[in-house]
């Protein structure tokens, strides 16, 4: 399956990827989904919309303090460095992403769309002033803006929050382009993102799903190969860097 993969992205006119919360969990990042994911112990709508932010700033502070403790600490696996090695090749164009991590970037990757938003990112509620972190808020006081003194939150979307636009359309476009997408460690239930690849499919383009489970993806993948995203994408990597170089 994997030479079938290979020979299908070496094909490609336009190749682009998704990746999901699965490719960051071999980092050791928690996934929402799943039985281990977050949301079997939190419940979002206390933790990740504005209404909660609102209600208790401070808890959500916390969570998120905590979420970005781990994100920073953490360090790239084989997958985030396989993508970044097929851009570096030339063979992948855009990497979109529903991680709120930055692991892509520290592996190498440029051209990565979030669609979600990053921990890196904190913004001021009122002035709308965004800038990036290194390191996670200490919690107690809550952070204020430096240039207003207005609450910080975290610069993530939250449930019930729009996009960034700029993002989502340049996610839509790279996909209307993409004749191939590589669509990894992604649960494919998450809107729009679950509808990215299928805009490539209905272009009679071809999508290759890796995931260790079953999605609503797969039935309408056309290769799909049961695994962690960080061996199979390693595999895929070293055997397009064989035939090109």
């Amino acid at each position: 399956m994997v030479e079938d993969v290979v020979d299908a992205i070496l094909n490609a006119r336009y190749l682009v990827a998704l990746t999901g919360a699965g490719v960051s969990a071999e980092s050791g990042i928690p996934t929402f989904r799943g039985k281990d994911g977050l949301w079997n112990k939190y419940r979002p709508e206390e933790l990740a919309n504005p209404e909660a932010f609102a209600r208790d700033p401070e808890k959500v502070w916390r969570w998120y303090a905590w979420r970005m403790e781990k994100v920073f600490s953490a360090e790239p696996n084989r997958a985030h460095y396989a993508f970044a090695e097929l851009e570096g090749m030339g063979v992948l164009k855009t990497l979109i992403t529903q991680n709120v991590d930055d692991l892509h970037e520290r592996a190498g990757s440029k051209n990565v769309l979030h669609l979600h938003g990053s921990l890196r990112s904190v913004r001021c509620t009122k002035c709308g002033y965004t800038f990036e972190v290194n390191e996670p808020p200490k919690i107690p006081p809550l952070p204020t803006c430096e240039r207003c003194s207005s609450l910080l939150r975290p610069g993530v979307v939250w449930f019930g929050e729009t996009l960034p636009p700029d993002i989502l359309e340049r996610a839509f476009h790279e996909v209307e382009v993409a004749d191939t997408i590589i669509v990894a460690g992604t649960s494919a239930v998450v809107q729009p993102a679950a509808s990215l690849p299928l805009i490539v499919k209905r272009r009679g383009g071809v999508i290759v799903e890796i995931n260790p489970t079953e999605t609503p993806l797969s039935e309408v993948a056309d290769f799909t190969i049961r695994g962690k995203a960080g061996e199979v994408m390693g595999q895929i990597a070293e055997e397009v860097k064989k035939a090109l170089f």
